[in-house]
């Protein structure tokens, strides 16, 4: 959606041209780009401007973010779509297992894409998809969508430098150590286009921290957080030490699954990423995410493995 941002420039801001202005406040060399080729986008007190008009004290700067095409191919499909927050600049999502976060050749109209599009067609708004982070298929929890240029290129920088944190929950088979941290590299496994494999020759480092919640003599109630963010990373560095998650039918142990499968029905891994939180001291057209925290609930299924397996407290 078209965004508008309006800044008081004080006097300590003056004498800065209103590209080196936009830069520092987080406007990516994209959207730079699109300002300085679109009318009417670029405003001090009312009145446009060029990108290298030196801001004085006291000017009111208005930018106008245009909005790109709306996503015309992904289609509208009533499916579900927890929201857990929404602003104008954002909304984090509760994705639900059995969904994949974007359209393939296989998956063109079960997505949170498809979701997403419904969502903002039955309230009338343009809708442009940006998925700042990820989950497998199977993986629930939170999502975060950016809703305009802005934000997507802010959310997008944190994210790759690690300032959102994400902590997820896990149901491991055996009994992880009560605390640690998994520090190996991964790679794509030898003659497969999905699945991972621990590799220290050919792998990108990938860093797992991990910590024992509960244990019932056959699962792990685990708590885990991210250093990195490799595809799959918390089900191949948990296989890799002998504690494949539950219900994970690519990276268990056929033998010390088969019977929760049943039990349980599983149909995929138990792997729900339950918290995200924002760093404190943040400015600018974030900071009313300064400090805060968002958790999902374990979904039903979770819970029940945990309340019949009477799971105990470490």
């Amino acid at each position: 959606m078209t965004r508008t941002f309006v800044y008081s420039i004080s006097a300590e801001e003056s004498g800065t041209k209103i590209a080196d202005y936009l830069r520092n406040h987080g406007y990516s060399r994209h959207i730079l780009t699109c300002l300085k080729h679109t009318d009417d986008t670029v405003l001090v007190n009312g009145l446009g401007v060029y990108m290298n008009y030196v801001l004085q004290p006291d000017d009111r700067l208005t930018i106008v973010i245009p909005e790109e095409t709306p996503s015309e191919h992904i289609v509208p499909v009533n499916l579900p779509f927890p929201v857990v927050y929404e602003d104008e600049d954002l909304m984090i999502i509760n994705k639900p297992s059995d969904m994949p976060i974007h359209p393939s050749i296989h998956n063109y109209e079960n997505t949170l894409a498809n979701a997403a599009a419904w969502y903002f067609g039955q309230k009338g708004e343009n809708f442009v998809y940006r998925c700042i982070n990820r989950l497998d298929r199977d993986t629930t929890g939170l999502l975060i969508l950016a809703k305009n240029r802005l934000s997507g290129a802010l959310l997008s920088r944190m994210s790759a430098e690690r300032k959102i944190h994400r902590q997820y929950l896990a149901i491991a088979t055996g009994e992880i150590p009560k605390c640690g941290t998994i520090d190996a590299p991964i790679a794509r496994a030898c003659d497969s286009a999905i699945l991972r494999q621990v590799d220290f020759v050919h792998g990108e480092r990938a860093i797992t921290h991990y910590r024992l919640l509960k244990f019932d003599g056959f699962y792990s109630l685990v708590l885990l957080q991210l250093e990195t963010g490799r595809t799959h990373q918390i089900r191949a560095h948990l296989a890799s030490e002998g504690h494949p998650l539950a219900g994970d039918t690519k990276y268990g142990q056929e033998s010390f699954n088969r019977r929760y499968r049943e039990k349980y029905q599983l149909k995929h891994q138990l792997l729900h990423a339950f918290r995200l939180s924002f760093p404190d001291g943040m400015d600018g057209r974030l900071s009313n995410l300064s400090g805060k925290c968002f958790e999902a609930p374990l979904p039903a299924q979770f819970q029940r493995i945990i309340k019949e397996e009477k799971l105990e407290e470490k």
